[in-house]
């Protein structure tokens, strides 16, 4: 297999294991099957070529292996020492003292306890380079050297140089989706070439077809062959970090779990976990999965999980039944609570500020809707449409508007106050692109629909009555526009109160419609409650405020009262 996507790395590990006039102690750190162990061999082959350790290149196993025997027995052995009676300590001491002379690599591989090896490292003489593979960090005990999964084109190429029978070229398109499934991870990769080279009839799209079915179980993840320098799969790599893990630690890494694969704003996951305190929060995240890399920080308060990792997280997710369906309720409600916040007509400021939460909010909507209750079911959609509408992507407010719809009938059924919601959405959205034949049948039956399931007199009926006015009003049936608006304001009124944010919505549809006619005297007293009503229920800093003001003073310029005009 050819060694790919590594080359800069193997040169700034070189630079970094020869700094310094003291013992250089390197990690080279990262998540299981992202290459450690590949690379630390790679670069102990090129430098024994080179005969750049004169001393020789010694590689330990950690896991599993006692290293003060593997040292002791090595000397005895290969270099022919004759060790002292006594503790252990003292015959490490001794080999050391009498190791050969010149540079020498000491690689130890796949450490899980720094404190269990620091007793046997060699000396602090600059002779000596360590060079450490682990799935840990051990901050400021040595100096990391982190790895990240390879680039799309070294991904390629690793998969090619395995399976090297022309099939990845024949079938690009699906070999890159290949290399995004498994997240471009350099075990994952040799993993699936490999059974892809010991299947010459199997096209990369039916392996990518049975690892969509088979998910984490599927065979090209699990079997490590004879010659791969990793000796434990991918999923067993990951178990041993989890078994590793504490309560709060596994609580905390099924939540991540549910979260997409993009950067999660900390603030979000203290939310979810509320009954957490905050310190210890930080505590797991520090020492149980930034710890072993099964979580990476990547700005400020943002971190983000592996594609496999998140994965695997989900499958714990689901193993833990009672306890994981107490976060996924936990994760939902505080995403829903960020849809709620979305509103219809979206601010950049109300954009700004969830921006960071949207692509997690799509997750939710996508992967976790069976386990949003009842109530909560449209919300993701519904916000996410506001979100989008709001900046004028109307592609992507559609689809999420289309996909409300059918998750809201397929719960529900065809009649139900949600599926009404949904319609009078979807509706609003062909009307402001002038789709208007699309959205008034919607719109009528969303209507109809409200008012047999919720009563002739409802607030849910009047917000369809001021959608079916709006749209008349927009195709120029001002007769018909105003009908609706007279009523919807009168239900407003009887059902609200005058001093709601709805009756302010129906004074302004209807005097903007007396405005377009040139019934002046009939629309500025309506403009003028408006605003008096707004600014005392939203303050007059709000921006539907200014709206209402621009309303106004459009009115009064168009009546030639410049003076009025001005001062609004």
């Amino acid at each position: 297999m050819t060694f790919v996507g590594r080359e800069q790395k193997l040169k700034d590990l070189h630079a970094r294991l020869q700094s310094g006039s003291r013992l250089a102690i390197t990690a080279i750190s990262g998540m299981g099957g992202i290459g450690k162990t590949e690379l630390a061999l790679q670069y102990a082959i090129a430098q024994f070529q080179s005969g750049y350790y004169p001393g020789g290149i010694y590689w330990l196993r950690a896991r599993g292996q006692e290293i003060a025997t593997q040292i002791t027995t090595f000397a005895q052995m290969n270099l022919r020492l004759t060790l002292p009676e006594g503790e252990i300590d003292k015959q490490i001491q001794h080999c050391w003292q009498y190791w050969p002379e010149g540079d020498v690599l000491v690689v130890i591989d796949d450490v899980t306890d720094y404190g269990a090896i620091k007793p046997h490292l060699p000396p602090s003489d600059s002779r000596f380079k360590l060079l450490i593979t682990t799935r840990l960090n051990f901050g400021r005990s040595v100096e990391n050297f982190a790895i990240e999964e390879l680039d799309e084109e070294s991904a390629l190429a690793m998969v090619e140089g395995i399976v090297a029978d022309g099939r990845i070229q024949a079938q690009l398109a699906d070999a890159k989706a290949l290399c995004q499934w498994v997240g471009c991870l350099p075990l994952r990769l040799e993993l699936v070439g490999r059974y892809l080279a010991d299947d010459l009839d199997l096209s990369v799209q039916e392996l990518l077809a049975e690892l969509e079915e088979t998910r984490l179980d599927a065979e090209a993840l699990q079997a490590v062959e004879a010659g791969m320098t990793a000796d434990l799969g991918v999923i067993q790599a990951l178990e041993l970090s989890w078994r590793e893990l504490s309560g709060l630690e596994r609580d905390l890494a099924c939540l991540l779990g549910m979260f997409a694969v993009a950067p999660i704003p900390w603030a979000l996951v203290e939310k979810c976990l509320a009954e957490v305190d905050a310190k210890n929060l930080r505590k797991a995240r520090q020492n149980g999965l930034l710890h072993r890399s099964l979580l990476k920080r990547v700005g400020d308060n943002l971190y983000q999980l592996h594609q496999i990792v998140q994965e695997f997280f989900r499958v714990k997710l689901n193993q833990q039944i009672k306890q994981g369906d107490a976060i996924k309720s936990s994760f939902c409600g505080v995403l829903v609570e960020v849809a709620q916040s979305i509103e219809y007509s979206l601010t950049l400021a109300q954009a700004n500020d969830v921006r960071g939460a949207i692509i997690h909010l799509e997750e939710l909507a996508n992967c976790w809707a069976d386990s949003l209750n009842d109530e909560a079911l449209k919300e993701p959609f519904t916000g996410l449409g506001y979100f989008y509408k709001g900046q004028g992507i109307y592609v992507l407010a559609l689809s999420w508007y289309l996909d409300c719809l059918k998750q809201t009938q397929n719960r529900f059924g065809e009649t139900h106050p949600d599926v009404a919601a949904s319609m009078d959405n979807l509706a609003n959205l062909y009307s402001v692109q002038g789709k208007y034949r699309a959205a008034e049948p919607m719109h009528v039956k969303a209507l109809a629909m409200r008012k047999q399931l919720l009563g002739e007199t409802h607030p849910s009926a009047a917000t369809s009555l001021n959608n079916l006015a709006n749209l008349y009003y927009h195709q120029g049936k001002y007769a018909a526009a105003e009908l609706l608006y007279v009523e919807a304001l009168a239900m407003c009124k009887q059902l609200l109160g005058r001093a709601h944010p709805n009756v302010v919505t129906s004074l302004n549809n209807l005097a903007h419609l007396y405005n377009v006619q040139g019934k002046y005297e009939a629309a500025e007293p309506l403009y003028t409650q408006a605003l008096a009503i707004g600014e005392q229920l939203l303050g007059e800093a709000h921006p539907s405020m200014a709206t209402s003001r621009c309303n106004l003073g459009v009115l009064y310029h168009e009546q030639e009262s410049y003076y009025l005009s001005v001062v609004l």
